[in-house]
């Protein structure tokens, strides 16, 4: 079998980490042919470890789609707002596409993408990566198989680790909603799509609660400037003191989203000249830091998902009460418990791992959109369409956050539909 041929757009955390790496480890599965990607040096880099033609190489996504097609597929991992035009161009031109998640930043625009990709009769999948790993492959298993009985009420948390929390959404891409998108469909799309994929029914209704609390000015320790290498007085006593946070952590991610000089001179620069340097409580970040949704599903079980980012780890953890059994699972212990309600008796699974990010779930994507592509069997069997509702449970727990109250998603869902197909019609 000749190695599928992909052309990526950005070549940064995702592009270059995750999806090069795989490529690099499996090249009789992939191949990248051609890249887009702004940073020259990054760009250099990846075209150097994958042996890419120079002329394939361009500053810009849209250089790359303005050229004949390059390749069969196109795996695009530019930032959250780039992903709409940048996709839709890339359907139209006849690419089957691997695209990060979020797929949109507006429920609107994740319709036209669907709508594109059916149209065009093309591949839109998109990086719901923890569809493809042992553990949430085998709790997805045992709920469908019925061992836990009919689920009554589901308790799903994503405790985001303190310094990822700093990292990523205080500091980081995703600290802005207008720049990026609002915290639970940045951070937590991944857990509605499980939630969905799992549960096997839509939500009904929804209401949602959350707030930006903790990285505020209003809580910066007495006489903090405005970065960390400015010499702040509480450097000692402060779990967010960038220098030696970074320097500890060595030349992988997160450290490699500074800067491509990781050497601890070059860290120290990026942390005086960049964002990451910045004190935590004197960011322009504006996303919630906590959000609670409860839910209701068509059928009748109740779901609580709780967001926050002051764990101790960046772990998810679950229960589900069924009229059988009871099953309890983490992603630090990689243990799922089922309590049988008739025996009293405990059963423990280990799911393990497979290499990879996600727990391995970056590589099951990779060879899932690989399998799909040419026609063999499927693994997560997720489409752009069943991203779709995963996405606008994401937007439906936003809007509710903002304007308080109970949301009826099939109210919601017909909505979003009437305005995307307004927004196309203006656009045609």
């Amino acid at each position: 079998m000749q190695p599928l041929e992909i052309a990526l757009l950005g070549a940064g955390g995702r592009g270059n980490f995750a999806y090069g790496r795989y490529a690099e480890l499996n090249p009789h599965m992939v191949r990248f042919v051609a890249l887009a990607e702004p940073n020259e040096e990054r760009r250099e880099r990846f075209r150097e470890r994958h042996g890419i033609p120079s002329e394939r190489c361009f500053a810009s996504w849209e250089e790359l789609l303005a050229q004949p097609q390059l390749a069969e597929t196109l795996l695009n991992a530019t930032m959250d707002r780039m992903h709409v035009e940048s996709t839709l161009a890339a359907l139209d031109r006849g690419y089957h596409v691997l695209l990060e998640k979020p797929m949109a930043v507006t429920p609107e625009e994740c319709v036209r993408l669907v709508l594109a990709a059916e149209e065009h009769g093309r591949i839109l999948q998109i990086c719901h990566v923890l569809r493809y790993t042992q553990f949430w492959g085998m709790l997805h298993e045992i709920v469908q198989s019925g061992r836990l009985g009919r689920v009554i009420n589901v308790d799903h948390r994503e405790n985001v680790a303190y310094w990822h929390m700093a990292h990523s959404f205080v500091r980081g891409n995703w600290r802005s909603a207008g720049e990026s998108s609002p915290m639970i469909l940045a951070k937590c799309c991944h857990d509605m799509d499980i939630l969905y994929w799992i549960l096997g029914a839509p939500v009904r209704r929804m209401t949602s609660f959350g707030k930006l609390l903790y990285y505020r000015a209003d809580n910066a320790p007495a006489g903090a400037p405005e970065r960390c290498t400015d010499g702040c007085p509480a450097q000692e006593t402060c779990p967010f003191y960038a220098p030696r946070f970074y320097l500890s952590r060595g030349s992988d991610w997160p450290t490699s989203a500074l800067t491509t000089d990781t050497s601890p001179d070059g860290v120290l620069r990026a942390l005086r000249e960049g964002p990451y340097g910045r004190c935590v409580f004197r960011c322009d970040n504006d996303v919630v830091d906590n959000q609670v949704i409860n839910m209701e599903l068509e059928s009748e079980a109740t779901v609580t998902f709780t967001m926050h980012g002051h764990s101790h780890n960046n772990v998810r953890t679950v229960r589900y009460d069924g009229t059988r059994a009871t099953l309890l699972a983490s992603e630090a212990t990689d243990e799922i418990a089922i309590y049988d309600h008739l025996t009293g008796s405990v059963e423990t699974f280990r799911p393990g791992h497979v290499y990879g990010g996600h727990g391995g779930g970056d590589t099951g994507i990779m060879q899932d959109f690989v399998s799909a592509v040419k026609g063999g069997p499927r693994q997560g069997a997720t489409t752009a369409r069943a991203s779709l509702e995963s996405h606008l449970m994401a937007f439906a727990a936003e809007e509710a956050r903002a304007a308080g109250g109970v949301l009826d998603m099939a109210a919601y869902r017909q909505e979003v539909e009437a305005r995307a197909l307004n927004q196309s019609l203006d656009l045609a």
